[in-house]
């Protein structure tokens, strides 16, 4: 190490005053290690070898600006693996970054728990005509006042190739990317963020690099051919000379937190991340951030997104778990999206019925060892003993628009009304939301996926995959090249700049339904068993909540087509409407809005029920 503090980066270019630079690089392929840099052309300036394959010196240069490239065995000139700045690509020198002297103003803030998130996922690239960390700024507001989110989650930011690209092909894992402002525009983005009391959290990408420009297996054992993943090589983090790998990923999920104050790591799809050692690298990674966490003073979590359906992903280590604060539920989508559409392709073959929904709601895994027709075998493991709030659950996220192919949101599949109600299943749950940029006003714009690799035999290849998937999952549409830069213009949002009349009463919706959430604590994130819920033939769900204080909820989900009519006869009481999708402008026309008052006594209440309809009652009760 070459600080006394022990969560510093101890990888990379680290600038020791105006002139001259440490570095450290872990090389275990190579005899020899050498720094080439760009003030001193002609000059190679050796780094000494150290135990364990790493080779690390002092170098008199000019500081941050410098431009290097280390040389292995005196032939390969490389990018550093823990490079911090990329200015010119992926394939192009490494830059010195100063790691200290921002102008942080967010001493103060000392991040946000689990239970208050509301999860706003963003692309940096399209959520502005700009395409940068900066351009987001004057978002802010609209963003924590307007709809009502307390976080905004970042796709991958890492290095990648080219210039658009959704960011799971980074291949510099320090260095964020060139073309959305680099480390000093997210430092910016960040610190304007906590000013608002907006939570940032970041997706990382730790289970494959990606093809073009990844130059780590030059280095040493970075990846393994034991497993093997659907984006490129597995990471190397049980077999030999896995210990500086493992390193190497702890101390990126390190770097974020400490040098760019960021709030919460989303792994990315851990379920291709394999590892068989005594203590997994899961496990591993969040006690260490959460360790940092408590150094430094602040809440800091660590989300998953896993296809596995195990909870012990988020079962405390004292359990056998891993101890991850929250994972994404696939089937909470799953299962809201094939009531709304009747989409049976695919894994949504599996659900479908409105059992699956409450289950969702009560569970977080639909599947927890029961068998998968889609699978074809069984699926998942039990949750008892999870908290609600461990379940990131959503209506849109990336995966679920891009991965179709047109790109298509929900808002081009379904009515305002149906909107509504979806929009509702995730707002009013008990599990923690997130919402998908531009999902809040019901944004039409597709969201492709797209790339852009030089290599025309990586283009072809990502097309003809990109085609056989769509094949695969049961969708016989072709999708556009996703290498081209129209698909990539034609995935920007448009946020607000509502003119329209039906989105501008989405956005209201979205905006009600989080600032009812926030005042009643009954509707809010619950860490204990206060739900109760019934289903009905008719397609309605019925969500009764409570908490330790406030007032009780009744929360009606029409997923019915055509008006209809039910016997509520639980829970008793009197209740009050708070909320009304049906009274709203959701171009529905026609029917009658939900009974003001519901009085349920010992023989029920009937009550009529428009098609699509979301609403609240309240009681004191």
């Amino acid at each position: 190490m070459t600080t006394k503090d022990p969560w510093q980066l101890d990888l990379g270019a680290r600038p020791l005053g105006a002139s001259e630079v440490f570095f450290r690089v872990w090389a275990p392929f190579a005899q020899t290690v050498s720094v080439r840099a760009s003030e001193r052309q002609g000059d190679d300036f050796p780094l000494e070898k150290q135990d364990f394959g790493y080779f690390q010196g002092t170098i008199a240069l000019s500081g941050p600006g410098t431009r290097y490239q280390y040389i292995l065995d005196g032939e390969k000139a490389r990018p550093d693996p823990a490079s911090r700045s990329q200015p010119n690509g992926v394939h192009n020198p490494s830059e010195v970054v100063a790691i200290t002297g921002f102008p942080w103003t967010d001493q103060n803030w000392k991040g946000l728990p689990l239970e208050r998130l509301i999860l706003y996922e963003l692309h940096t690239g399209t959520f502005t005509q700009e395409g940068t960390f900066e351009a987001i700024i004057p978002f802010l507001d609209y963003l924590a006042n307007e709809v009502g989110v307390t976080a905004i989650e970042l796709m991958p930011i890492a290095q990648f190739p080219g210039t658009r690209n959704w960011g799971y092909d980074g291949v510099y894992p320090f260095a964020p990317h060139n073309s959305f402002g680099g480390g000093q525009g997210l430092k910016q983005l960040v610190d304007a963020c906590h000013a608002r009391n907006l939570a940032v959290i970041l997706d990382v990408v730790y289970n494959h690099l990606g093809p073009e420009g990844n130059y780590l297996g030059d280095f040493g054992p970075y990846f393994t051919d034991r497993y093997h993943t659907p984006w490129g090589q597995a990471i190397n983090y049980d077999g030999a000379d896995s210990d500086p790998v493992r390193h190497y990923f702890i101390s990126n999920a390190r770097y974020w937190i400490t040098e760019y104050h960021i709030d919460a790591l989303r792994l990315d799809a851990i379920h291709g991340i394999f590892d068989c050692r005594a203590i997994h690298i899961l496990e591993e990674l969040t006690s260490a951030v959460h360790q940092l966490g408590e150094q430094l003073g602040r809440s800091v979590l660590v989300i998953a997104e896993s296809d596995s359906n195990d909870a012990k992903v988020i079962r405390h280590t004292r359990d056998a778990g891993y101890g991850i604060d929250a994972q994404w539920s696939d089937d909470f989508h799953h299962a809201l999206h094939a009531l709304l559409t009747h989409e049976t392709v695919g894994y949504y073959e599996d659900f479908g019925h409105l059992d699956d929904l409450s289950t969702a709601f009560t569970d977080g895994f639909v599947y927890q060892g029961q068998a998968s027709a889609f699978r074809k075998r069984r699926h998942g493991s039990p949750t008892k003993g999870c908290d609600s709030s461990q379940f990131i659950i959503c209506c849109q996220n990336h995966d679920q628009i891009g991965n179709r192919p047109r790109g298509n949101r929900l808002s081009t599949l379904v009515s305002n009304a149906a909107l509504k109600v979806a929009a509702a299943s995730v707002l009013l749950s008990p599990n923690t939301p997130l919402i998908f940029m531009g999902e809040e006003y019901g944004e039409t714009a597709p969201f492709f996926y797209f790339v852009d690799h030089a290599d025309p035999h990586l283009q072809a290849t990502i097309r003809d995959g990109r085609q056989a998937e769509y094949k695969n999952f049961g969708w016989l549409e072709t999708g556009p090249d996703p290498n081209t830069i129209d698909v990539f213009e034609r995935s920007r949002v448009h946020p607000g700049v509502q003119t329209n009349s039906k989105q501008q009463a989405i956005l209201r919706w979205y905006r009600r339904l989080i600032s009812l959430r926030n005042q009643v604590p009954a509707l809010g994130t619950s860490k204990g068993g206060m739900l109760s819920l019934w289903t009905f033939p008719e397609r309605v769900l019925i969500m009764h909540r409570w908490a330790s204080d406030g007032p009780q909820a009744i929360v009606v989900l029409g997923f019915n087509p055509a008006p209809t009519e039910i016997n509520i006869c639980a829970p008793k009481g009197t209740w009050t409407r708070a909320l009304d999708a049906s009274s709203e402008k959701n171009g529905v026309t026609g029917q009658a809005n939900m009974p003001k008052e519901l009085t349920i006594d010992a023989k029920g209440q009937s009550i009529p029920i428009p098609s699509f309809t979301a609403t609240v009652y309240l009681t004191s009760c």
